[in-house]
């Protein structure tokens, strides 16, 4: 039988008790399938990555389009799915709480909320305002009565990786008030993760793999609870296809050699 949406939440919560556990991101439901099928315990939306495949940019893609997205492949698999649903598509904290209701609604275990002002130049909201988003969103899931585990996620470190105290500052301002899991994309460095494990400690942590130059094991070290890898597996595949249909550009079918079997793909989808 397939798992509950309880079920499903109550696993996913349980992942953050203790260790460390990747999250990869698929972009659609096939690929959610996939790595479903390679044994990972839990996946993320990506939003990067989904843009992506219907033919957007990040940011690009609409509510309706995140919503039908995270209902796909969360029907797809049976682990756990945190959305990444960007600043929430809206930007006064009554939006930010409908649209997380919603997402809730797609069976969803997971969702990140960032503090990032789409709408105006891509600009940080500052503390005050990022919380009381953040809080809106913590009492959409109450409202819900369901276990949704709350991320909450600052972009100052994308923008200026040396931004650590302005990151931290967020991070412990949302962990009081009522977030589950922290999340600063771009913080890369070893004492800076440290830090930021500290600052929020005992709550969990999540870190963006974004360069090769680092293992699970030593950011289990630092005390990193979860990993994940935002839009990178999708590019990945993305670049893979553009080498290919260049080489066929230009005459040469080579690259098709390194295909999967057709019937490989249908022993993992055919279930």
């Amino acid at each position: 039988m397939k798992p509950t949406p309880a079920e499903k939440r109550a696993a996913f919560r349980a992942l953050h008790e203790k260790g460390c556990f990747l999250i990869p991101n698929p972009w659609d439901a096939g690929s959610a399938r996939l790595l479903e099928h390679l044994g990972f315990q839990a996946l993320a939306s990506t939003s990067s990555g989904h843009a992506w495949s219907i033919g957007k940019s990040d940011y690009g893609v609409t509510l309706e389009d995140a919503l039908a997205y995270l209902s796909s492949i969360s029907e797809a698999v049976d682990v756990p799915v945190n959305a990444d649903f960007e600043a929430g598509f809206a930007n006064d904290p009554e939006g930010v709480a409908r649209n997380v209701s919603r997402a809730i609604a797609t069976g969803i275990a997971g969702i990140s909320i960032e503090d990032r002002d789409v709408a105006n130049g891509g600009r940080l909201y500052d503390i005050p305002m990022a919380v009381t988003r953040l809080r809106a969103a913590r009492e959409a899931i109450h409202r819900s009565g369901e276990d949704v585990l709350l991320v909450a996620r600052t972009e100052g470190m994308l923008d200026d990786p040396s931004a650590l105290a302005p990151a931290i500052d967020k991070l412990v301002a949302f962990a009081e008030a009522g977030a589950d899991c922290l999340y600063a994309p771009g913080v890369w460095k070893k004492d800076d993760i440290a830090a930021m494990v500290r600052a929020v400690a005992p709550k969990p942590v999540n870190v963006l793999i974004m360069r090769p130059d680092r293992n699970v094991a030593e950011l289990a070290e630092l005390g990193v609870r979860r990993l994940s890898i935002g839009g990178a597996l999708a590019a990945v595949g993305w670049a893979a296809v553009i080498k290919a249909a260049e080489e066929m550009g230009a005459g040469s079918f080579t690259a098709l050699g390194g295909r999967l079997p057709g019937s490989t793909l249908n022993g993992i989808f055919g279930r």
